[in-house]
């Protein structure tokens, strides 16, 4: 197997399971479970952020995996980017087990090689890549 086909293979690998997260959790956070419920108490935000977060969280989680929409995956990259270090920050914050600190890091990891090794077809043209 050549090199760029290994690289393909670990691109849809990490971005499958990117996209999975993100839309196992914008079902999570829409419906409102008794997790994300209690998340948003220990944090302090208010319930209608999970909806929020919800929503962009599938938005982001179709971009990824959607073809073409270079422009939008770059966007989608960059909030799940934010998203994760605010997770993992608001976590560390407000108190909460090591664990919640953490998850989202390794989530970050994720998001990072999806983002580094996706294909030229998925890249914004004349943008400076890895």
């Amino acid at each position: 197997m050549n090199k760029e086909k290994i690289k393909t293979i670990i691109y849809w690998i990490v971005t499958g399971l990117t996209a999975a997260n993100y839309g196992f959790a914008a079902f999570a956070y829409i419906q409102r479970g008794p997790d994300v419920v209690a998340g948003m108490g220990q944090l302090g935000y208010p319930l209608y952020f999970a909806t929020l977060l919800g929503v962009w969280k599938g938005l982001g989680a179709i971009a990824i995996v959607a073809p073409r929409l270079a422009l939008v995956k770059e966007w989608a990259y960059a909030g799940m980017f934010i998203n994760l270090t605010a997770a993992s920050i608001s976590n560390a914050v407000s108190g909460m087990e090591t664990f919640h600190v953490i998850a989202p890091l390794i989530a970050l990891v994720l998001v990072f090689f999806s983002w580094a090794l996706r294909p030229e077809s998925r890249r914004l043209q004349g943008v400076w890549h890895l």
